[in-house]
């Protein structure tokens, strides 16, 4: 299981124009077909942005914030 804290792949504010640099850091953490989580302060667009090049890409992705818990987005697994 692949742990992305989104606050962490980009220095105080998060912009629209780097949206491609914090893509290939999520891709490269996440590995291929693993499970992920994502969590951590960042903006929606983020989220939704990492979690759409995500699908294809990781068997499971997971949404979680101290909030709502675990909050399943995809599961691909056959089992």
């Amino acid at each position: 299981m692949i742990i992305i804290d989104l606050s962490t792949v980009f220095d105080n504010v998060a912009k629209l124009s780097n949206l491609d640099e914090y893509l290939g850091k999520c891709m490269n953490l996440a590995g291929e077909g693993d499970e992920v989580i994502l969590t951590g302060s960042a903006p929606v667009w983020l989220y939704l942005a990492v979690a759409h090049a995500l699908h294809g890409k990781a068997k499971k992705l997971i949404y979680r914030s101290p909030v709502t818990g675990d909050v399943v987005i995809f599961d691909h697994d056959p089992f």
